[in-house]
């Protein structure tokens, strides 16, 4: 579906930006978590599990705006790369508001009581698997937005 001749079509641009700032986010969370956890004392590792949540101010409004505008560039484009990344975006908003958020506000509030528990424990592994997750799908979201925008080869 074309768009008509007056109507304003959404700046990719933008929805580019914050999609590459929430993927950015989540691995910068992600790596600074593992990093901790493998590396760390306990005192650093509740400073990385107590700053993430103050990340989350930045990172959900940074994925609403790139699924919305993502969802409004979609209105006038079909085709398998569209659904896709629309399947993908639907994940990555259910693992973060289901896994993701919870957690990260879950391990803050043990981590600053330093209990560091089997409950923390298990929380933080599942954490640590949905994050990657997201990772492998806002790549691969990034990969085929490059793609429809002509600056990449699509992968089947």
């Amino acid at each position: 579906m074309e768009p008509k001749p007056t109507e304003r079509l959404p700046a990719p641009g933008l929805h580019a930006a914050a999609g590459t700032l929430g993927l950015g986010l989540i691995a910068c969370f992600w790596l600074s978590t593992l990093g901790a956890e493998l590396f760390g004392t306990p005192t650093q590792i509740a400073a990385v599990k107590t700053a993430i949540p103050y990340g989350l101010v930045l990172l959900v409004p940074a994925l609403i705006a790139a699924g919305a505008g993502g969802a409004r560039l979609a209105q006038h484009r079909r085709g398998p790369l569209v659904a896709r990344k629309t399947r993908r975006m639907r994940i990555v908003a259910m693992n973060g508001l289901l896994i993701l958020v919870p957690s990260a506000l879950f391990l803050a509030r043990k981590a600053e009581a330093q209990d560091f528990d089997a409950a923390f424990i298990v929380v933080q592994l599942a954490e640590l698997v949905a994050g990657a997750a997201n990772l492998m799908l806002l790549g691969a979201n990034l990969r085929d937005g490059l793609a429809m925008r002509g600056l990449r080869p699509a992968l089947r």
